[in-house]
């Protein structure tokens, strides 16, 4: 039987998942596009080929012709909308972040222990991506030795209007949190965030750089830059004792002319992860089909763990030095 899906939010990742489910899931049945805006759920709901079309969240979750939640709402909505899908029984992927408070994000696992199973598979689809999870599986089979370090760097062309420095680090930054905890094996103890001299952190764009400290001895570096300028870039290198594994973004061309060869930037991040997205919603149907949570993807502890470090690191910026990470001990659901 066709797994029904209702996707809330039909903004720019609502309408591509409404797509990866109409046109990439077998199995799986766009049911509802909802969205405050009626028109805009409708013009979803008809280029996908949706069932049905609502506006109100929390009684399409409760909808007895839905099986399956895909929360791809503003941000402030995630973690109420976990919890009502929590609540109706129902499995839930949330996109990112699960919230930008670790206090709420608490709740949404209270929410999951109470009920002894989770629902919440969270949208960090940087695991499900082949070059971090080859990273990852270049480290786990021994032939780098220990993990020493790691570099990140998340470059976007233009900051949306009033993005601060402090929004990189809670709205940007979360999915180099996340999957450098993911590759690593580890947990942060410690952030420093540093700014370029000069630089009003309040204005728009501003760029950060952070350093992160693992309960492994490790360092992790962050830079986000949304004011790039030349396109989207994402780019990672992990060093340890024995070498290092660089990230390959997927090119499928290089051109010629004008005495140069030149490879284009992407201008937003969807083209450069439109694979691990695929990979993650199919994970997400496999989850809703057997009940069983996907093996690498994350779930309402690692949003907590994000959050936290986010948290931590809009602290580190405003105190201008380091500020340690001290989370609560993980419960057993998540084990």
């Amino acid at each position: 039987m066709s797994v029904r899906i209702a996707i809330i939010g039909a903004g720019i990742m609502g309408a591509d998942h409404a797509r990866i489910v109409a046109e990439d899931l077998p199995g799986a049945t766009l049911q509802v596009v909802c969205d405050a805006a009626p028109e805009r759920a409708r013009k979803i709901a008809d280029e996908c080929g949706a069932a049905d079309i609502a506006s109100d969240p929390v009684e399409t979750i409760r909808r007895g012709d839905v099986d399956a939640i895909l929360i791809a709402s503003p941000d402030e909505t995630h973690a109420p909308l976990s919890l009502a899908a929590i609540e109706a029984g129902k499995p839930a992927l949330c996109e990112k972040p699960l919230s930008q408070s670790a206090k709420e994000c608490l709740v949404v696992i209270e929410a999951e222990v109470s009920r002894g199973r989770q629902f919440v598979q969270l949208g960090f689809m940087r695991r499900f991506d082949p070059s971090y999870r080859d990273m990852k599986a270049g480290l786990d089979d021994g032939a780098l030795g220990h993990a020493i370090m790691m570099h990140n760097f998340h470059r976007n062309v233009e900051a949306p209007a009033n993005f601060t420095g402090q929004m990189a680090i809670t709205n940007s930054a979360p999915h180099e949190l996340d999957v450098a905890r993911f590759v690593l094996g580890a947990d942060y103890t410690a952030i420093s965030v540093f700014q370029p001299a000069g630089i009003n952190a309040s204005r728009t764009g501003a760029p950060v750089f952070m350093v992160l400290e693992t309960d492994k001895g490790q360092l992790v570096n962050i830079e986000i830059n949304n004011n790039a300028a030349y396109g989207y870039d994402v780019r990672g290198e992990l060093v340890g004792e024995k070498g290092s594994i660089f990230l390959n973004a997927p090119v499928y061309i290089r051109q010629n002319g004008q005495l140069m060869a030149y490879e284009r930037y992407a201008t937003d991040w969807r083209p450069r992860f439109a694979e691990a997205y695929r990979l993650q919603n199919k994970a997400f149907l496999n989850f809703v089909r057997t009940g069983v949570f996907p093996a690498i993807a994350s779930d309402a502890w690692d949003g907590y763990c994000a959050s936290l470090a986010a948290e931590a690191g809009v602290e580190a910026l405003r105190k201008g030095g380091r500020v340690t990470i001290a989370k609560m001990d993980k419960p057993s659901l998540y084990h």
